[in-house]
């Protein structure tokens, strides 16, 4: 597993993305990053408190603050909103200041904006609505994230990881899944992204994105090959399955009674060791994983059924002994 370093999204892209307005054309934003996935809210620093302002985050104006500037008079609220954008010597001065519910932007604060070089955008959202957007727009660009060896394959809904050592097969049995009617989300290489405690996401890097490496043949294109339904850009990883030769001298878990992990950015993920060996299926065995590991989730164990099966079996006959 590969960790990368710290992430950051350019603010041109979350003003495509989010479709904001720029009311700042001569604020020049080609070199300007958002590095933090928190944003806030400065109506006590409108107030005047400063004390613990991360001036570096992104700054929305809502219609509160908005309100309360129009009551303060211009001349008041132009030297508070210079505060906020000079920044302090801890912290950094905003990336943006973001107008919500399209507020009208006085020209006094489009000028302060050129002065100190901090770009003023705008949207048509409510300040709710836009707050819970852009959190888990900037929650899912600049999580932590690695890159491992592996294939990562939707089955039945399911990101399922096959990982293994290299020339074991694993790109055969993504062709398999492919025409079994399961979909692609990446060979060899895998990015995963931890959004949150329990949710990691995998994607292909855009260079390898839908292509498949088959020893012997060379590169395929698997949107080309078998059409759009056969790929997929990204998928939450529920399953790792392990590919590795078969050894008879180790023993391999037969019940399945006790769940194995692995741990991804401190996230961890079931995980099952498959052996490999001469006449095993194993496109239907990662088929039967992630059918048996969707139905965990949904309350039912197999092994566990069975076990109590036999449990209850021995007691019964225990009991016609007595």
């Amino acid at each position: 597993m590969q960790k990368t370093g710290t992430y950051k999204v350019a603010l041109s892209e979350m003003i495509e993305k989010l479709e904001l307005e720029n009311c700042t054309k001569d604020v020049a934003i080609d070199k300007i990053y958002l590095t933090s996935t928190e944003v806030n809210r400065p109506a006590l620093q409108l107030a005047g408190y400063f004390d613990y302002f991360d001036s570096g985050r992104i700054q929305i104006i809502g219609h509160v603050e908005h309100t309360y500037m129009e009551q303060k008079g211009i001349e008041y609220s132009v030297k508070m909103m210079e505060r906020i954008m000079v920044g302090s010597e801890n912290s950094p001065k905003p990336p943006c200041i973001i107008y919500c519910r399209d507020i009208w932007i006085e020209d006094e604060m489009t000028e302060l904006a050129v002065k100190h070089q901090v770009p003023i955008l705008r949207t048509k959202k409510t300040t709710s609505q836009f707050m819970a957007e852009s959190i888990r727009w900037l929650s899912e660009e600049l999580a932590p994230r690695c890159s491992v060896h592996g294939v990562l394959v939707d089955i039945f809904g399911e990101g399922v990881l096959i990982m293994g050592e290299s020339g074991i097969g694993k790109s055969e049995v993504a062709i398999e899944l492919i025409h079994r009617g399961h979909r692609l989300v990446s060979d060899d290489v895998v990015e995963i992204k931890r959004v949150d405690d329990r949710s990691l996401i995998g994607s292909a890097p855009d260079i390898t994105r839908h292509f498949i490496e088959l020893r012997g043949i060379g590169i395929i294109d698997a949107k080309s090959l078998f059409g759009v339904e056969s790929v997929k850009d990204e998928q939450e990883i529920s399953l790792v399955l392990k590919l590795e030769e078969y050894n008879k001298e180790q023993k391999y878990d037969r019940l399945g009674l006790e769940e194995q992990y692995i741990e991804f950015l401190g996230n961890k993920v079931v995980c099952h060791s498959i052996p490999i060996r001469p006449g095993r299926n194993v496109a239907i065995i990662c088929e039967s994983a992630a059918v048996n590991h969707r139905q965990k989730g949904m309350g039912y164990n197999a092994a566990l059924e069975l076990y109590n099966r036999v449990t209850s079996n021995l007691t019964k006959n225990s009991e016609e002994q007595q």
